[in-house]
């Protein structure tokens, strides 16, 4: 897979899957932007590891819900790389697991804010110099939890599924100017955040739940960058308006197990 010459922004891209995102993408030769919020030394960190994978990589403080400074980021990227090829919409936050009756609307304006608008302005602000290239692709990270909508999930399943519109809407839209979008909808990964969640949740540690996943082990931030990778390469051009599930087969083994 070689992204030569190609550069990609990816929004949440110096910490858990939007790292493993970053380092796939640089290694297949694309030069690397990313955002942040707050976790400046993570993402000096990822930039100094793409740096010393022999790619260019640049990271920029800014809040994906703020328009402003989204606009601001990706005119620092193209002043710094002449353009935008990739847009990963990548960056999320959890939800607090509150069911439906205790959940604060304030919560539905956060989860929904960082997951669904955030992935509208970096999208709008990436498209007018995408079109100008003669391919462009536009990924968005979602999660089985829009399949699923298990319950004390409101805000997280909310915002993934607006999310998931944008990208099929914009798959449509954008067809004609040679640009493919596509979602990858994932199940537990190795982050920071899903150590989190399996504590939180089953009480154990992820190793612990390891045997019981597909294949003997949990999702690595790397699968997914190697399939973001694979979609951005010439093997993958042909794929576009699609919803992924990279999961293992999970979501195929749930379905064995009802029949």
């Amino acid at each position: 897979m070689d992204l030569s010459g190609r550069v990609a922004i990816v929004t949440g891209g110096s910490r858990g899957v939007g790292r493993g995102i970053s380092l796939a993408l640089a290694r297949a030769g694309a030069r690397v932007a990313m955002n942040y919020r707050k976790d400046e030394a993570s993402a000096r960190q990822t930039v100094a590891d793409i740096q010393a994978l022999g790619s260019q990589a640049l990271a920029l403080p800014a809040d994906n819900t703020n328009p402003a400074q989204v606009r601001e980021m990706v005119s620092r990227v193209l002043d710094t790389f002449g353009k935008v090829d990739i847009l990963v919409n990548n960056a999320g936050i959890a939800s607090k697991g509150n069911w439906v009756i205790d959940t604060e609307f304030r919560e539905i304006e956060r989860v929904v804010g960082t997951h669904a608008y955030g992935a509208f302005h970096f999208t709008q602000a990436v498209l007018p110099s995408m079109r100008q290239q003669p391919r462009g692709d536009i990924h968005f990270i979602s999660s089985r939890g829009a399949l699923d909508c298990p319950p004390r999930y409101l805000p997280y399943a909310m915002a993934k599924l607006a999310m998931e519109a944008l990208a099929l809407v914009l798959a449509k839209e954008e067809l004609q100017h040679n640009i493919r979008v596509n979602i990858i909808r994932l199940g537990l990964v190795e982050t920071d955040m899903g150590r989190r969640l399996v504590k939180g949740t089953v009480g154990a540690d992820i190793e612990d739940i390891s045997a019981d996943m597909p294949f003997g082990r949990v999702c690595q931030p790397e699968d997914v960058g190697n399939l973001c990778a694979f979609l951005c390469s010439q093997k993958g051009e042909y794929l576009s308006g699609h919803i992924i599930h990279l999961d293992g087969g999970g979501s195929v083994r749930e379905l064995v197990r009802r029949d």
